[in-house]
């Protein structure tokens, strides 16, 4: 049944009144262990005392001693008179040195030490290059090698760094029988102390100076004793070092030249060919070098070029 709309508005208010009073019994009979219980506060510890150490006993004005002496306090009106001070002492003598003041680099029996052995080793090793250009065959070896690669038309075939090795254990190939008399004539004595430096010097310059007078030509010695404004050597021996060794050089070019003359010749017949082939045929924008560097190659491989080249190298020094 439906109730008229005042009626269930009071029935539902009272129905809410009911609720809230039954909230409020429920919340006074609730016991009272169902608080929230806090522990006691716990009183605090104390820290513990350090006891300060004793303070140091006050000693006191200072008492004079009974037995000691007083001080004498100065008299301002009797100062005490001055004193000169003491002279300075003379300077002494220097002493004099045990020897006679030269420096000994010698070491024990006369043999140099090793400090002057070390000293001469990496002297040698920076004039070494050039000394193995003035005073060897290194230099016409090179500069033949180098032609010959310039008449096959291969600009950087071999490397230099090839070329260079070649020449330089051909040269030592050569001048073994100079360079075992050097050492055994010079370098070993100066080592066991037999020979003064001055003295190694001397039979060293003797074996290298007979070689370079056999392969130097009169004219060159000649021209360069002019240049020097010196007069003849009355013997080939008395040519000094100074004059043989750019008169040696010339020589050795001059050689060098002649030799890559004769090796240019066969090279440019094949270029000559092969220019009037190309001429012949209308191929006139073709470059010759490009036909004509096969046929080189073969040439030089059948004539064994580099056998006749190394062969004729070391003859010219026999």
């Amino acid at each position: 049944m439906c109730l008229p709309p005042r009626r269930a508005a009071l029935r539902f208010r009272l129905a809410l009144l009911a609720f809230a009073a039954g909230v409020l019994l429920l919340l006074l009979q609730a016991p009272a262990a169902s608080a929230v219980q806090f522990p006691p506060p716990q009183p605090p510890v104390p820290a513990p005392v350090v006891p300060a150490p004793p303070a140091p006993a006050d000693p006191g004005p200072l008492q004079p001693n009974p037995g000691a002496p007083a001080p004498a306090s100065p008299d301002p009106l009797n100062p005490p008179a001055p004193v000169d001070p003491a002279p300075p002492a003379p300077p002494t003598d220097p002493a004099a040195p045990d020897g006679d003041g030269s420096v000994v680099i010698n070491g024990p029996n006369g043999t140099p030490s090793s400090a002057v052995v070390t000293l001469l080793g990496i002297t040698l090793l920076t004039v070494a290059p050039s000394l193995l250009l003035m005073m060897s065959s290194f230099t016409k070896i090179f500069v033949v090698l180098v032609m010959t690669r310039n008449a096959l038309s291969l600009p950087s075939i071999p490397p230099n760094q090839v070329i260079a090795g070649l020449a330089l254990f051909l040269s030592f190939f050569i001048m073994g029988p100079v360079l075992g008399d050097i050492n055994s004539g010079a370098v070993q004595p100066y080592l066991d102390g037999d020979f003064t430096f001055q003295e190694a010097y001397t039979e060293a310059a003797g074996p290298i100076q007979q070689w370079m007078l056999q392969f130097t030509r009169e004219e060159d010695i000649a021209l360069m004793t002019r240049a020097a404004g010196m007069d003849n050597p009355a013997t080939p021996e008395d040519v000094p070092l100074t004059t043989l060794i750019p008169a040696f050089m010339i020589s050795e070019l001059r050689a060098a030249f002649i030799i890559g003359f004769v090796i240019f010749i066969p090279f440019l017949v094949i270029d000559l060919v092969v220019s009037s082939a190309l001429m012949s045929m209308g191929m006139m924008m073709l470059p010759p070098v490009i036909i004509s560097l096969p046929f080189k190659i073969l040439l030089f491989i059948l004539v064994d070029g580099w056998g006749l080249i190394v062969t004729a190298l070391i003859r010219s020094y026999a």
